[in-house]
């Protein structure tokens, strides 16, 4: 049932009914749910699918603000768009809140067990997962729901096992033990993405080995080392010095002993010691280090693991088993100390590796963990990049890609978490064997029927299969998103056939390695194609304060907020017009003791701009059929008009240039100064002149123009502002509501309205309406005083223009006459007692005798003019203070100048309009 326009025209724009009444509409007419088979090129984007555990912040409403406007664009330009939304299982997430959860209860994972405790995830996710799906609708994100994905659905999961299955059988996977980043808060091992650095305030601790003679007898000489993790000195198997360093030739080969573990270790040579770090002999830690690790390959040392999964120390720590890895280091610190080998405690102010999830430093752990090779797939994705395959804007970010693909370690894939897809490998163990060690065989398969036919296959009869525990990062599954929602490895699906590859990736900047690359790797390695042509990578949103927003610093802006106050299409707007360009941070202003953003609400007032010009057309619409302008009508058109359409079709051609180059914010400040000021303030003003006769021909074209410009601006908008735009436009078009904007096609651009020199002409004339109405502000005129203004210029084209249109200017700047001369038809001395100003070619003069209290005039200018020159003195005290020149921050500095210069320029000003009125 439709609205009537009556009912538009009383009613006062509210955001929240508005947005409500689309959300359900578009919902329920499935409205973005594409068929395969429809008309129109393909477009497609799959949203970067948000944690299930996440909850809306500003980034999601940057990032879904961007995907919308790219996709409602794309989909008014007639393509057959697709846009796929979803979230991800967030493996460490979902398991720490469950894991808090039991501890409440007294228990633990191990104490429910896998099962119940996979029931209790999938229990949560279903309560709890989709409130991040149900804030993200409250934007107007114009994707299909219906085909909505979470990375553990159970198609998602069949490609992540085929994908397991090709990787391993082109042996680019494999199981191995080596050092891993290991996080004790989590017990997983955590990618060398998932590591944040970080500085901290530490020490470096030296501390003395015993030499020991060839008979094992402990001499009475030292190797001093320093070392920021003293604890690691339970699993040291050498010293290590390097072989040029004159201090310590003469010790290679010797031996020393191990304090607290009684264990006789070599001093090796090795030219990777840094002779100039500590005291150039470094302890060596294969099982606890990268660098001691990578020497203990190369001489072939032992590796001894001191640590538990749980931070803890283990049985080859001795006597300090079971202590914290920090309560060990405290409490071996202390016992050097008592032993008389510490030597010095340095204040070290060092770099520390912490896991990004479970914020406590990492450890690097000896870990038996499956692994991808990345060589081959990370080649084969720089070839691509020759040909600009992706294609990143902006193009700095290609440079970075590229050096992450060119300096790529191995992947280490697996994680010890059960939330999560669980890794499809069966080891084979003999009936009597009940353990399994890193020589244990195993096989990969996509199930267990298919592993048991390869195991009996392999390994003969009488054998047990049991399934590796561990799941996949995170980031594999997400790595195979824009092909596995859809369809594959199903290459025949009729989506993966239409939208596959995706036209394009809109991301962050943070998460290019994290995700975009290993997107571009698994594409490439799975469907021969990069899976996206274009990568939009865009900036942060930063608080008032110009600052980052953290969940640590506290300084987050609720957008759900800012949604409820002013309204979602506000919020979108405000974010997208203060894009300066492509990749650029924003700063979303914000007063926290109000929670009310000046931005927000100036969008917000926009919108109430374009309701009440809605209205006003609507009010004074004399006909409701044949509204749409025709050839017949050109004849008709008077300057205003012309104009109005001129600036129009400018619109049209560079707003849908821009959005083609990604050029958001841009685009939308165009919009937003064409409809307010041309459109807004300009235009309807010269068609009030025209409405006061009902009867006149020139009516009824500039309604027919009123309606065709707004109908053309509101399509245009639409992809920033969808809903305040679907419901004007419907309003405007009398359409039933079945018929969506959403779906109509971009306005046709007809460049024979393009004037370039109307343009010129109208923008000479609002200068000089802007100047009169200055001159009579300055005067103090009142808008009911009516004071003849005299222009005066020797441009005849210029001077015909301003005639055709001197009722309007009469009008505009409420003026008794107008008087357009040339100026040798003019005594400039009868305008000696004026307020004048030049704009261009031409003089403007505004007479004083007689219709201004020129007494009254007098004393404001000369309370202006005091506190102007009060300003000067302060200011000139402030710049005469060497100490202030000195100290002060250069910015408040040259603010200060350039305040005196304006001082300066206005008392000048005064001064000349004080002496005129003498």
């Amino acid at each position: 049932m439709n609205e009537s326009n009556d009912e538009l025209t009383l009613n006062n724009y509210l955001p929240s009914q508005v947005e409500q009444k689309w959300q359900t509409h578009w919902d329920s007419f499935r409205a973005f749910s594409p068929n395969p088979s429809d008309k129109g090129d393909p477009f497609c984007i799959v949203i970067p699918p948000p944690n299930v555990t996440g909850s809306l912040h500003m980034g999601h409403a940057f990032n879904t603000a961007l995907i919308d406007v790219i996709i409602r664009f794309q989909r008014l330009l007639g393509k057959n768009v697709l846009c796929l939304p979803g979230t991800d299982h967030a493996s460490i997430a979902v398991q720490t809140i469950l894991e808090k959860k039991l501890k409440v209860e007294g228990k633990n994972s191990e104490d429910i067990g896998r099962e119940e405790f996979l029931k209790r995830a999938w229990t949560w996710k279903e309560q709890s997962g989709g409130k991040i799906i149900s804030q993200l609708k409250r934007i107007g994100y114009s994707v299909d729901w219906e085909r909505e994905r979470f990375t553990l659905d159970e198609k998602l999961n069949e490609a992540v096992v085929e994908a397991f299955n090709i990787l391993h059988e082109k042996k680019l996977i494999y199981r191995g033990e080596y050092l891993v980043n290991w996080c004790p808060a989590s017990q997983s091992a955590v990618s060398d993405l998932e590591v944040e650095m970080q500085e901290v305030n530490g020490y470096l601790w030296h501390f003395k080995y015993p030499l020991i003679s060839g008979q094992g007898q402990i001499l009475d000489e030292y190797l001093e080392v320093a070392t920021t993790r003293p604890e690691t000195l339970l699993g040291d198997t050498a010293l290590a010095v390097n072989p040029n360093d004159e201090r310590y030739k003469k010790y290679i080969d010797k031996k020393v002993k191990v304090p607290f573990v009684d264990r006789e270790i070599p001093v090796i040579s090795d030219i990777h010691v840094d002779k100039d770090f500590g005291t150039g002999c470094v302890k060596v830690t294969p099982a606890h280090d990268p660098n001691d690790f990578a020497i203990g390959k190369r001489n072939n040392l032992k590796q001894i693991n001191i640590m538990n999964k749980d931070g803890t120390l283990n049985i080859n720590a001795g006597k300090f088993q079971d202590l914290d890895r920090f309560d060990a280091r405290k409490q071996i610190i202390k016992e050097l100390d008592n032993l008389g080998l510490l030597t010095k405690i340095e204040n070290y102010k060092n770099t520390v590796p912490f896991s990004d999830r479970g914020k406590v430093p990492i450890e690097p752990l000896l870990s038996t963990q499956w692994f991808l090779k990345m060589d081959n797939i990370s080649s084969s994705c720089l070839k691509e990049l020759d040909s600009k395959k992706p294609t990143f804007i902006p193009q700095r970010w290609e440079k970075v890609y590229k050096d992450w693909l060119d300096n790529i370690n191995d992947w280490c894939i697996s994680r010890q978490l059960w939330w999560g897809h669980q890794i499809p490998a069966w080891y084979v163990l003999k009936q009597s064997e009940d353990s399994i060690d890193q020589n244990t065989p195993y096989v990969v398969a996509r199930n267990e029927k298919e592993a048991l036919s390869k195991a009996t296959k392999e390994f003969g009869a009488n054998f047990q299969l049991i399934r590796d525990k561990d799941v996949l990062d995170t980031w594999f599954s997400s790595g195979l998103w824009p092909f596995s929602t859809l369809g594959w490895p199903n290459t025949n699906d009729a989506d993966f056939k239409k939208w596959y590859p995706n036209s394009v990736l809109v991301t962050g900047f943070d998460i290019i390695f994290f995700w975009v690359a290993r997107m571009t790797m698994m594409g490439k390695t799975f469907t021969n194609n990069i899976p996206f042509k274009d990568v939009y990578i865009h900036g942060l949103v930063r608080d008032e304060n110009n600052k980052k927003m953290s969940k640590s610093s506290g300084n987050g802006i609720d957008p759900l907020l800012l949604i409820d106050k002013y309204g979602s299409d506000a919020l979108r707007f405000a974010l997208l017009r203060e894009v300066a360009g492509a990749g650029q941070d924003i700063r979303l202003d914000f007063d926290r003791k109000e929670n009310t953003s000046s931005t927000v609400e100036a969008s917000r007032n926009f919108a109430n701009k374009l309701w009440n010009a809605t209205k006003f057309v609507l009010i004074n619409k004399t006909f409701s059929e044949n509204y749409s302008l025709n050839e017949s009508d050109e004849k008709y058109l008077d300057l205003s008009d012309k104009w109005i359409l001129s600036k129009l079709n400018q619109l049209n051609t560079k707003v849908s240039n821009l959005l083609i180059e990604y050029k958001l914010g841009e685009s939308a400040k165009l919009l937003y100064e064409f409809a307010w000021n041309d459109f807004c303030d300009w235009y309807v003003e010269f068609a009030k002149q025209k409405f006061n006769n009902k009867e006149s021909h020139n009516r009824k074209i500039s309604e027919k123009i009123l309606i065709k410009v707004l109908t053309d601006v509101l399509v245009m908008i639409h992809p920033f502002m969808p809903h305040i735009t679907e419901e004007l436009w419907h309003k405007l078009q009398i359409k039933p509501e079945q018929i969506l904007l959403s779906l109509q096609k971009w306005p046709v651009l007809e460049t024979k309205y393009i004037n370039s020199q109307i343009d010129k002409s109208f923008q000479e004339l609002f200068e000089i309406i802007r100047l009169i109405r200055n001159l009579r502000v300055e005067l103090g005129l009142k808008p009911s005083q009516l004071v003849p203004v005299y222009l005066i210029s020797d441009n005849v084209e210029l001077t015909n223009f301003l005639k055709t249109l001197i009722v309007d200017i009469k009008t505009f700047t409420k003026s008794s006459e107008v008087f357009i001369c040339k100026s040798k038809d003019i005594d400039k001395n009868n305008f000696a007692k004026s307020f004048s100003g030049i704009i261009g070619d031409i003089e403007v003069y505004l007479p004083l005798n007689d219709f201004v209290n020129l007494e009254a005039l007098k004393d404001r200018l000369n309370k202006d003019l005091q506190k102007v020159n009060s300003d000067i003195e302060t200011l000139n005290k402030r710049i005469s203070n060497k100490n202030f020149i000195d100290k002060a921050p250069k910015d408040i500095v040259e603010e200060c100048f350039a305040k005196l210069k304006e001082g300066k320029l206005q008392s000048e000003k005064i001064n000349k309009k004080l002496k005129l009125l003498k």
